[in-house]
């Protein structure tokens, strides 16, 4: 669904936020655009920068790019907002680097996946650093809420429905690796699939596509 929105849009230069080991990078590059990467992990970094070698990298927070001013055309930012305490401060730095009529396409897990999915304790792994990420659960208009101030407008917003899949589970750990808490219970999935599927009938995940103003102050 990421890959419909920004297949449409001008090529120029486009930010890849929280950009991981460079999966939207690729694509974008793949498209034309001049991509810039900007993550806070210097292994996926690393991996990054051998899968597309010619996007130009920086290790940072979303809150703080070194990117100039209205600088980029695209910015995409996936399943990573989840992870940020507060929006805020992040959709003001969206803004600041994005040229007035550039575009913003967010995903991002769903609020309704929490409560069938609801975060578990973490538990450190043998080398003391947390085997997942806090996670926060969000309303709709909380993204609108730090959208909206700084300039973005709503292109679209889409709640897709991702059922479940028994082959979708297969070779799923059920054990955080270097952790005794279990992570989620996968193995019950196959057990009664007609169960899962109505249960997780639900929207799993939320894209937003946001556009800035043509003139921001």
């Amino acid at each position: 669904m990421v890959h419909a929105i920004v297949d449409d849009l001008p090529v120029g230069t486009a930010l890849d936020a929280a950009c991981g080991t460079g999966r939207h990078a690729a694509h974008l590059a793949e498209l034309g655009h001049q991509v810039i990467g900007v993550d806070a992990s210097p292994d996926m970094l690393a991996i990054a920068a051998d899968k597309v070698p010619g996007a130009t990298f920086h290790r940072a927070s979303l809150t703080s790019m070194p990117l100039p001013d209205r600088s980029v055309d695209l910015a995409v930012c996936a399943l990573a907002l989840c992870h940020v305490p507060d929006l805020v401060p992040v959709f003001a730095e969206f803004a600041r680097v994005l040229r007035p009529g550039g575009h913003l396409v967010i995903s991002d897990p769903h609020l309704l996946l929490s409560y069938l999915r609801p975060t578990l304790p973490r538990t450190p792994g043998p080398d003391e650093r947390p085997t997942t990420f806090t996670e926060y659960h969000r309303q709709l208009s909380d993204y609108l809420a730090a959208a909206l101030p700084v300039g973005f407008q709503v292109r679209h917003c889409a709640e897709p429905h991702i059922r479940a899949k028994s082959s979708a589970t297969a070779g799923v750990p059920t054990v955080v690796p270097g952790s005794a808490t279990p992570a989620l219970g996968w193995e019950l999935l196959d057990w009664v699939p007609e169960a899962v599927t109505a249960v997780m009938d639900v929207p799993s995940i939320v894209i937003w596509h946001f556009q800035l103003a043509d003139t921001v102050s």
